[in-house]
């Protein structure tokens, strides 16, 4: 739900555009001052503001002016009487995004806030996939204390100023995307894309047309002409997560591109130049997948330049209580929670809980506790059951041989799901094959039972 902050002093226009943003399915705040608007934005954030121009204290230039030094991001828009058009046309030159005039036509209000909101959120999408790698603070909790934590920053600090391939390992949720993020935006290619793809979910006969684009045409699908990742990624950094699950085939063009700093779309003979620093990361032991046969030997000694290997969260466990009091603030702010902590119990189970999840499951963990919690402070029966679950014997901790799902309750699913997962390191293919269902099944799984990784 979109928040919007109303500034006027007119209490009875207030009332009446929170009724009708209100039954659009915004949530709203009104104000009657610039100097309460200043306040409630430094309390909450807000999606959109709407101001009059002419306010008790300042006016509506000065307070957009304010507000967007604190959030530049947030869009304005100036409601204005035909007579002040001249200040309207002042305030978007000053960073409003538009003006409305009064009395305003509900149909406008409502078309002209829709199109700032679209517009944010293409802009922010933009950051998000583009220009992230400048701002990689919102990751900053993975910076641990504890000595491994230390070495994987350490490691980072070295090997980031160069153009070395670099191999992350590390077991699913251990933070494999951000080292790989904080490598590209340490480097001297920071200001360009950093491109992450995942190829545990690349078909494989859809994996090279999405690394190396196709042309129109080029098979059944192929309606238009597709640019590649490698070439949204020239001049940055390409990240591929689960390297492993490349087929052969696609391995094989990879080394090439690589290589040669080449590539050829799928349907065209010509060949396109690019300038790309490739990262992969794997949960797996991709010099054993070599010795095995399912890993091109070449392709793994071109990208073994630099490996980092990402410790599990069992193996950091002094950075616990930050991870979780990180999590705990942030959850606070997402769900408009005050919650101060955890008692000793509670603490304690975190701190004993092995988190095959890592990272990951520790965030989600803490989110949830933070929603059940009535009492201000977490205690332990708001952690996940899963975390009470360590005694030895208990079935779902067990990986037995009867791990067809076909054949077990839907009340055992879960744990079922989750035990072959941590006993393949999340591994999607081979619990996958272990579970007798084949990868989307077991996505689609995942999904339901809100399984991470």
């Amino acid at each position: 739900m979109y928040k919007v902050l109303i500034v006027d002093d007119d209490p009875t226009f207030c009332l009446m555009l929170k009724s009708y943003l209100g039954n659009k399915g915004f949530e709203v705040k009104e104000v009657f001052s610039a100097g309460s608007a200043l306040k409630a934005a430094g309390e909450q954030l807000f999606d959109i503001v709407l101001t009059d121009l002419r306010l008790p204290d300042f006016d509506g230039i000065e307070l957009i002016d304010k507000l967007k030094k604190n959030n530049p991001g947030v869009p304005a828009i100036l409601m204005t009487r035909y007579g002040d058009i001249r200040s309207a046309v002042t305030a978007i030159k000053s960073g409003a995004f538009d003006y409305i005039t009064k009395p305003v036509n509900p149909d406008e209000l409502l078309l002209t806030v829709n199109k700032a909101l679209e517009k944010k959120k293409s802009e922010t999408k933009q950051e998000a996939g583009i220009r992230s790698e400048k701002l990689p603070g919102s990751l900053n909790y993975l910076r641990g204390s504890s000595e491994p934590s230390m070495l994987v920053e350490q490691y980072i600090s070295l090997v980031a100023p160069t153009d070395m391939s670099v191999i992350i390992q590390g077991e699913s949720g251990t933070g494999k995307e951000y080292v790989a993020r904080m490598i590209h935006h340490k480097s001297y290619r920071h200001s360009k894309p950093f491109v992450a793809v995942d190829c545990g979910a690349l078909a494989n006969e859809l994996a090279a047309s999405e690394l190396f684009g196709h042309t129109k045409g080029s098979f059944t699908d192929a309606h238009a002409d597709k640019e590649g990742q490698f070439q949204q990624a020239n001049g940055g950094t390409l990240f591929l997560d689960e390297i492993g699950n490349l087929s052969y085939e696609n391995q094989l063009k990879l080394l090439r591109a690589t290589q040669e700093r080449k590539v050829r779309k799928i349907g065209d003979n010509k060949d396109i130049d690019v300038d790309v620093r490739i990262i992969v990361a794997t949960n797996e032991d991709l010099s054993a997948n070599v010795m095995k046969g399912t890993f091109r030997e070449d392709l793994f000694h071109r990208l073994n330049e630099f490996k980092i290997s990402v410790p599990p969260l069992r193996q950091r466990s002094e950075d616990i209580p930050k991870f979780a009091d990180y999590f705990l603030h942030l959850s606070n702010q997402e769900l408009g929670r005050s919650v101060s902590g955890f008692d000793k119990q509670a603490m304690e189970l975190i701190l004993s809980y092995t988190w095959p999840g890592n990272i990951r499951e520790i965030k989600n963990a803490i989110k949830r506790s933070v929603l059940l919690c009535t009492s201000g402070v977490i205690t332990a029966k708001e952690l996940p059951a899963e975390m009470h679950e360590n005694e030895p014997g208990k079935a779902a901790n067990r990986l037995t041989s009867n791990t067809d799902l076909k054949s077990l309750a839907e009340t055992n699913e879960r744990a079922t799901i989750i035990n072959v997962l941590q006993q393949t390191r999340f591994n999607k293919s081979k619990a996958a094959q272990l579970l007798n269902i084949d990868r989307k099944t077991l996505y689609n799984k995942m999904k339901l039972y809100g399984i991470e990784g």
